[in-house]
């Protein structure tokens, strides 16, 4: 067992990540696919995760979903990304904000909504097209869900589908991503891993984000379920696009254009490491990657051919917990271990 493996090992033996599965590949060669830990469902059962498990993605939605969803439309020039909100958005509160923008985390959009009762009764769009502007657009980043549903929404407008139809049928289907998708109610609720205790009840076969499940379960932001073999399949597209043909590789290219404070379209692209990313600050110039609330998370070092993903149900702990000084310490070890 190497430094990365024995790391996530011993914290899921010390009860500080209930399950992990992680995948590690280097110059298209698999070096590591494991599993570990359990969770709790809703009858009291103890159950293990496998390499099969399903995981809750939460905002990888952002980029496994949204992101490819509007890079397709703007190959196909119905749409493009600095394309203004409001030609898509008629509704939508401000002006001079495009696609780009909100890709980008740089419209200057507040990052949330206000935190409310997961189960209390809310019109999430509503209160999104009453948003306010906290800064000018392209001045800084800031992180904003709001931007993200806005923009599944415009994919919706375009296409005339839901994102999860249109999703499943232009990207999913073509590449081979056959446990991907929304709202997994066809799925054995022990084959997905239970996220957070809400109300005394595991969040367990449906979407942790409280706007992605008031949105009905499909949203830009949130709501995508998979397991680590499709998102694995995922990543390795963007590591080479020639493997795929449903986006040029030049329209993939464009993620790490004009990037602001390590943001590039979508994905967090490392370019200054003062700042430092989610994966810590030893990869490679140009790495990029995204993380999700419920514990997961994707990068890709294009320099060293590395592509690691790590499923976790953090949150079944709940929301005090160390992940980010795990991540960095995990993408770490896996840098030096394949690089040394």
């Amino acid at each position: 067992m190497n430094a990365y493996e024995r790391y996530l090992e011993e914290l899921v033996t010390k009860d500080e990540i209930p399950a992990a599965v992680y995948l590690v590949k280097h110059h298209q060669q698999q070096k590591t696919l494991r599993s570990a830990g359990s969770f709790l469902n809703n009858e009291g059962e103890r159950i293990s995760v496998t390499t099969d498990t399903y995981f809750d993605l939460a905002s990888l939605t952002k980029v496994i979903c949204t992101l490819p969803g509007i890079l397709f439309l703007h190959e196909r020039k119905e749409l493009h990304i600095d394309d203004e909100v409001t030609k898509y958005v008629p509704g939508f509160p401000q002006k001079g904000i495009t696609i780009r923008h909100f890709l980008q985390h740089t419209s200057g959009v507040s990052a949330d909504l206000s935190v409310k009762n997961r189960y209390q009764q809310r019109d999430v769009w509503k209160e999104i097209l009453s948003c306010k502007a906290v800064h000018p657009p392209d001045t800084q980043v800031l992180y904003s869900d709001i931007g993200m549903i806005a923009l599944g929404k415009i994919v919706e407008a375009i296409t005339n589908q839901g994102l999860d139809a249109f999703a499943d049928k232009e990207l999913y289907q073509p590449w081979g991503m056959k446990s991907t998708g929304f709202l997994p109610r066809k799925i054995e609720k022990n084959k997905i891993a239970a996220t957070e205790k809400v109300y005394g009840k595991y969040v367990h076969g449906e979407v942790h984000d409280e706007k992605a499940y008031h949105l009905g379960g499909v949203s830009g932001s949130a709501g995508l379920f998979s397991n680590i073999s499709d998102v694995a399949l995922y990543a390795d597209y963007w590591l080479y696009p020639e493997k795929q043909s449903i986006l040029k590789p030049e329209t993939m290219a464009l993620i790490k254009e004009n990037v602001i404070q390590n943001r590039g379209l979508g994905f967090e692209v490392l370019c200054d490491k003062t700042i430092g990313t989610t994966s810590g600050s030893a990869w490679s110039n140009g790495s990029f990657g995204h993380t999700g609330f419920t514990g997961t998370s994707l990068w890709i070092d294009p320099k060293e051919e590395i592509v690691t993903v790590l499923l976790t149900n953090m949150v079944h702990y709940g929301r005090q917990h160390r992940l980010s000084d795990i991540r960095r310490k995990f993408h770490t070890l896996v840098y030096e271990t394949l690089t040394s």
